[in-house]
Parts: C-alpha cells; structure tokens; sequence
C-alpha cells in the first residue's frame, strides 16, 4: 500500500502549516503503515471534539476543524493563530472505511484506518 496507496488531494497547494489566502490551514500529517493498517497523526493545535469533523466519501477522506483561542488579553507575541483546518487524502481500496476510529488528545487525531482482511498478508499453510 505506501505512498502508492495514500495519495493527498491538493485542492491547495500550500506549505505544511501555512495558512492560504482564503484563510484555510493545511495541518501538518504524519501517516504510518503496519500490516493491519494505516495510522494517520494529524497536529490539529486549538481544535475541540465539538469543532472538528471527518468524512469519507467515494474513497476521499476529509478532515476540517476550527481552532479557536479562549485566552484573554493582548498577545505580546504570536507565533499560532487559530484558524480552519482542512485536508483530504484519496484512501487506497485496502482500507476499511467501516471500521476507522478517530480520536483527538491535546491537539493530534489519531486516526486508526484498518485494512480489510482480505487485503492483510496471510500465510498459506502446504497440506
């Protein structure tokens, strides 16, 4: 599966973590394979439970999330702004989309993707 299976759909062609002009952050992904999946690692910083959604649809993955800032005061220095987040990536047809989990602590989603049984390697046993 590797990178032939997992490709990024570039609606935006941007620098990691940088914001376009329409205001639209391309978050920074790291994606691991073993034999019974994929792990995605999405840095999402500023983004709740509540402001993020992940879809999958004709084989596109799509995850968007907003960030919002809740501290008070006057920033002397600013070196993360909140904004929206979005990404998409083409799944390769060995991933189950039925079964995919996500979750977010302190600002990552961990997204779980597992290959479909018929897609693991198995070992034949010669009678």
């Amino acid at each position: 599966m590797s990178q032939k299976g997992l490709s990024i759909k570039h609606e935006l062609e941007t620098k990691d973590r940088e914001e376009t002009r329409s205001g639209i952050i391309r978050p920074v992904v790291d994606i691991f394979e073993s034999e019974d999946g994929l792990t995605l690692l999405t840095d999402l910083p500023g983004v709740k439970k509540e402001d993020l959604h992940i879809d999958v649809d004709n084989g596109i993955l799509t995850i968007q999330a907003k960030a919002i800032s809740y501290l008070k005061g006057v920033a002397l220095r600013r070196e993360f702004i909140p904004g929206n987040y979005y990404r998409q990536f083409h799944l390769p047809n060995e991933i189950d989309t039925e079964k995919i989990s996500a979750e977010i602590l302190n600002g990552v989603l961990i997204m779980q993707m597992p290959k479909a049984e018929a897609a693991k390697p198995r070992k034949i046993e010669i009678t």
